[in-house]
């Protein structure tokens, strides 16, 4: 079996909870990061939200986006880690429902808490994490295939494992593996938060011979150092062969050396921005492993990512996708 997309991340189980802004400082929770948390603040937030309705998903970066690649067609492998528990036979028999490839089937879980995150999405469509690694904190090399990472298309590392000091060793001894067998390399710098307080590890990642590149603008910013659009787009198309610059609603900007390609947005209201760079990744990584253009495989990531922030949650139905890949070929036709 060869895969489009070979990828290594956390595997996470994600909680959603609609709060209002005062709920939100009430709670503490600093708004559109992600921050980790432990056990003990993890029993605090949940009784902050107790009475407020939830919506549970598989999630994780890095898993939202294999499963995208995978529920619009292509075929993916997930290598990550869950705990002998609950929530971590939901997570394998998530990835598995999405046709999506994993270890977690060659490996018997440790004991111990699978991770989760508590997404806290206020009505200004914006989402604030509160993440707790549980297992995930402590994956290794073990959880990496070598023999199906050498026949992947791609090789993608969730940029926030350069919070774990043996993910990201991990992450980068699959990055030597795939370079040394020519598999292109992709990263995304996943959160502001990471930047600040992990950027040695995000540095280790991006460096070298880069494939692809994901990032929004605010990542970018702080990334930089500068708000200058046209100082970003210059430091970031060094980074690797091909950014993708996501804008909101101003859709994105493929760098690639000296050209900047601009892809407009959908037209769509917001109101769950979780899951959004996930989708956008997934779906721009399935189309250019599909022989798509580049702009033509932004175009798609701007729809489904579009779709995605139209609706509460960090994933898509297979209806939802199945009519997106559809408006994908028409656009194909038509352009």
């Amino acid at each position: 079996m060869t895969y489009h997309l070979y990828a290594i991340g956390n595997a996470l189980v994600d909680t959603e909870y609609e709060v209002s802004e005062d709920q939100l400082l009430t709670a503490g929770v600093a708004k559109r990061h992600m921050t980790l948390i432990d056990s003990p603040r993890r029993a605090e937030l949940l009784q902050h939200v107790h009475s407020v309705k939830s919506h549970r998903t598989g999630g994780g970066s890095a898993g939202n986006t294999v499963v995208a690649l995978a529920q619009l067609g292509g075929r993916a492998f997930y290598s990550c880690r869950v705990a002998d528990d609950e929530l971590g036979d939901f997570y394998t028999k998530d990835l598995l429902a999405h046709g999506v490839a994993t270890n977690l089937t060659h490996t018997k879980p440790s004991k111990g808490q699978t991770g989760s995150c508590m997404v806290m999405v206020t009505p200004d469509a914006e989402r604030s994490m509160s993440t707790f690694l549980g297992a995930t904190a402590d994956i290794d090399a073990t959880a990496l295939h070598p023999h199906d990472i050498v026949k992947a298309r791609v090789y993608y590392m969730e940029g926030y494992l350069a919070a774990s000091p043996t993910g990201l060793a991990a992450a980068l001894q699959g990055r030597a593996i795939a370079a040394q067998a020519g598999v292109k390399l992709a990263t995304t710098l996943s959160d502001m938060s990471m930047i600040n307080f992990c950027r040695t590890g995000l540095d280790a990642m991006v460096s070298d011979d880069l494939d692809f590149l994901f990032c929004n603008e605010e990542e970018a910013q702080v990334w930089c150092g500068t708000t200058d659009l046209a100082q970003i787009c210059q430091h970031m198309a060094r980074q690797a062969r091909t950014v993708c610059l996501t804008r909101s609603a101003k859709g994105c900007l493929v760098l690639e050396g000296g050209t900047i390609t601009e892809v407009p947005a959908a037209q769509v209201k917001a109101i769950d921005t979780n899951g959004a760079g996930d989708m956008f990744a997934g779906a721009f990584l399935y189309a250019v492993t599909h022989s798509h253009s580049h702009a033509q495989a932004a175009w798609l990531a701007n729809q489904c990512a579009g779709r995605v922030v139209a609706q509460y949650g960090n994933r898509l139905s297979h209806e939802a996708m199945a009519s997106l890949k559809g408006d994908f070929a028409q656009h194909i036709a038509n352009s």
